[in-house]
């Protein structure tokens, strides 16, 4: 693990006084100062910083009172947007799988990586073994294809190295940035992406889009199968599934696709 840096540490102590469920929600400097045993300067400099980023907001009429700010509350809607997603994410992966006897992942983009944020195991004694949480390199897997192809072009350059070799997880990984590139081209033409024994050598998938209320892709569904029932028909036929699949998960966050009026 990397050093913590004492700054940072101090200021999340001071915003998490104000989850005292005792208080009524609003301290003063002198007293974040006795009750965290921190210097005076060192708090109203933390304080100062914190209100200028909006985590915390004076208490009007009550000189020298804060309370949590606006991005407090933006940042635990986002959290809760989050659990939202895995929970239903959980429900329709079970749909899908029950459907298919597959195994269902559905997963978000952190940075250039894919965590798996919902998982529901294949019927088939042969099947694909991997964990919620779990983080694999993004351009090694059909989820992390599918999402760094619907980034905007220029969060897409800042994400991806000028050059290559990207890691590989298999002979079969994608190493080079030009070739990723060329592969995300063709993800935004057909609406899904797959991926042939790339993050495991005796797995493939098939994923396709998951998009919130206002039409953003927040997450992909997958489908995951291994290499001894993998064919092109098979292809076909489980990319149609993840589509389905993804699309129900995308109602149920409140994304309506064009032309419906329900």
């Amino acid at each position: 693990m990397g050093r913590h840096v004492p700054a940072v540490s101090r200021a999340l102590d001071i915003l998490e006084l104000f989850l005292d469920g005792d208080g009524d929600g609003t301290a003063s400097a002198p007293e974040i100062t006795r009750r965290l045993g921190l210097p005076r300067t060192t708090v109203h400099e933390l304080v100062t910083t914190l209100a200028a980023r909006s985590y915390l907001v004076p208490v009007p009429g009550q000189p020298g009172r804060y309370r949590l700010g606006v991005r407090t509350y933006q940042l635990g809607s986002r959290y809760a947007e989050q659990l939202d997603l895995a929970a239903e994410g959980q429900q329709v992966a079970r749909e899908v799988a029950e459907t298919c006897g597959e195994t269902v992942h559905v997963a978000v983009l952190e940075d250039t990586d894919v965590i798996y944020i919902a998982k529901v195991d294949s019927t088939h004694a042969v099947r694909m073994v991997s964990a919620t949480g779990r983080r694999l390199p993004a351009h090694c897997t059909a989820v992390g294809k599918m999402l760094l192809a619907s980034l905007p072009p220029d969060e897409l350059a800042a994400r991806l190295p000028a050059a290559g070799p990207l890691p590989a997880m298999t002979p079969n990984s994608l190493t080079s940035v030009e070739e990723l590139r060329a592969v995300l081209d063709r993800v935004r033409e057909h609406g899904t992406a797959s991926e042939q024994r790339e993050s495991n050598p005796d797995v493939s998938c098939v994923a396709a889009p998951v998009r919130d209320r206002a039409g953003r892709v927040v997450a992909a569904l997958s489908i995951s199968v291994p290499t001894i029932r993998w064919s092109a028909e098979r292809q076909e036929e489980l990319s149609g599934l993840a589509v389905a699949g993804a699309d129900r998960l995308s109602e149920r966050l409140g994304h309506h696709r064009p032309g419906r009026t329900d």
